[in-house]
């Protein structure tokens, strides 16, 4: 219900207005267990105490490292208290834009014990996503590495913290490298004083705020409590729970779910962590035979790059022996893939406004796993709309955005969440989504947003008009196609023109079109407005023109 807002606030004077949970589903989600009214700093201290010993591995060219959890453990708790002396503490912000480091689980660890909200960014967000989270959420403290990829994340700090100069800026970087006047060497920290313990904080107040770019021209900030991300934890760690190797993780802990993956699941199932910093699937074979370690799911394209490399062997199907796939269609091809090498494979569908809205028990039938994207998990409450939009409520919805106005776009007053996706509901109350009223694009599990793409791509010279859809990709789920009309009397732009023009923008190299096509107009609805669904069943069914 969104009648009584709270406003949140923190010592760097950013407020969010979010919506209140109504006190009877309140008293259902604890009432069931499913909020159980610790905080994120909590779990992470008792959970990090029992893994002490176990090993945590950074695989990585750039930044390798092997310990364990107890020296993770400590690091986080000598920065949290170097961090703790400057002031920083309850309500404030921590914005972590690192790759899959030891680093990042040192710095989300140390903000859960000061009981901090972390804001894990994606490492391939560039000047404009950043600029933008920075002014939402007016950080305390930002974490980044000195440069990593084509991103040179010393340079576009420092200017973009220009605006923000009460930020703290602490930089993971070997000791040779040469930092800006304001930045601090992240390594510096460790040698200060640890915190005792985690700090008490309300369970209902925002612990993670995930930016995803959706129908917006600006990434959306979404807002999760401690009991939500936590009730998510267990929803995740409950429905991996097939006997297995321990796994890599391969996806960015920039993102919402790879952040949770890497740093909380493990502390619930008691098991070591291995992270990778670049996909590459040929060093991912050899890491999985070397430590016997598995892939054991994630968006598709995890899964079908190490399927279609020659060094996959047996030995390496034996370490996949289950696949939980979601954050991305999954095109029936590889699902039938994967059933005939004999990897149970079961689907989940959520986002990072509602994670876990249905999933696949291991257990459930063959077709059902292979066809749907599953039924609701405990806890959530599923329906479809007049026009066949899911809706959701659950344990795991979040808050609300850091932008209010579209906070109350999505809700209606009974705190239904509107997802903006369509679907269908078999008599089993099985879930397949069949399209999508939201004009986003899921491209390895990342959102992009069409809206922001073509704004950009109207810069172009001679280009009339633009319209950006998902086109079906067998790797990544999705990627952006461009379908443009050009003026009367101008030349087409060819994909490369394209994707100069949108380096020259900072739009991050993951958003840029992977196909650009040529037509002389748009189908639209008799309003004018484009139809962009027949676009994506043109590209599906290789029909554009």
């Amino acid at each position: 219900m969104l009648s009584r807002p709270t406003r949140w606030g923190s010592v760097a004077s950013t407020h969010f207005e979010l919506r209140t949970v109504a006190p009877e589903l309140a008293a259902r989600y604890r009432a069931a267990g499913w909020w159980a009214d610790t905080t994120v700093g909590a779990v992470a201290e008792s959970g990090l105490a029992a893994l002490h010993d176990e090993d945590f591995v950074v695989h990585s060219q750039v930044r390798p490292w092997r310990g364990t959890f107890g020296e993770v453990d400590a690091r986080g708790r000598a920065l949290a208290g170097w961090l703790a002396a400057r002031g920083v503490g309850v309500g404030d912000v921590v914005v972590l834009q690192l790759p899959n480091w030891m680093e990042a689980g040192v710095a989300f660890f140390a903000a859960t014990y000061l009981g901090a909200a972390v804001v894990p960014v994606v490492h391939f967000y560039g000047p404009k996503e950043v600029g933008y989270i920075l002014r939402a959420t007016e950080p305390a403290v930002v974490v980044t590495p000195d440069r990593f990829g084509h991103t040179d994340h010393l340079a576009m700090y420092d200017d973009l913290l220009t605006a923000h100069p009460d930020t703290l800026w602490l930089v993971a970087a070997d000791a040779s490298t040469e930092l800006p006047r304001r930045a601090v060497a992240l390594d510096t920290t460790f040698d200060h004083a640890p915190v005792a313990h985690a700090t008490a904080v309300d369970p209902d107040s925002p612990a993670l705020i995930g930016f995803t770019s959706g129908t917006t021209r600006d990434p959306k900030g979404v807002v999760h409590s401690h009991n939500t991300i936590l009730c998510e934890t267990r929803q995740l760690a409950e429905m991996n729970s097939l006997p297995g190797p321990p796994g890599l993780t391969g996806a960015p802990v920039g993102h919402f779910i790879g952040m949770l993956g890497a740093f909380l699941m493990p502390l619930l199932r008691r098991e070591p962590v291995h992270l990778i910093d670049v996909w590459n699937p040929g060093e991912v074979l050899r890491i999985m035979r070397e430590e016997q370690v598995g892939v054991l799911g994630g968006a598709t394209f995890f899964l079908t790059s190490l399927l279609d490399h020659p060094d996959f062997s047996d030995e390496h199907r034996a370490l996949m022996p289950y696949a939980g796939l979601g954050g991305a269609p999954i095109p029936a091809s590889v699902a039938e893939r994967l059933d005939a090498l004999g990897i149970t494979m079961f689907r989940s569908y959520g986002s990072t406004e509602h994670p876990s809205i249905t999933g696949s028990p291991p257990t459930a039938p063959r077709e059902k796993r292979l066809s749907t994207d599953g039924c609701a998990m405990p806890g959530v409450e599923l329906r479809l709309d007049d026009d066949g939009q899911i809706v959701s409520r659950g344990p795991d919805l979040f808050l609300g955005y850091t932008d209010p106005e579209l906070t109350a776009t999505v809700f209606d007053d009974d705190g239904w969440y509107h997802t903006g996706d369509v679907g269908v509901l078999d008599d089993d109350g099985y879930l397949a989504i069949t399209d999508r009223i939201s004009d986003v694009i899921i491209r390895g599990g990342e959102n992009l947003s069409a809206q922001e793409i073509e704004e950009q791509l109207l810069k172009v010279p001679g280009l009339a008009e633009v319209a950006v859809v998902a086109a079906p990709d067998e790797r990544l789920g999705e990627h952006a196609a461009a379908i443009v009309r050009v003026l009367d009397g101008t030349e087409a732009p060819t994909l490369d023109d394209v994707r100069v023009h949108l380096e020259s923008v900072g739009l991050a190299r993951q958003k840029w079109p992977e196909e650009l096509h040529v037509v002389t107009e748009l189908p639209r609805t008799a309003s004018g407005k484009v139809q962009k669904f027949r676009l994506r069943q043109a590209l599906r069914e290789g029909t554009i023109t």
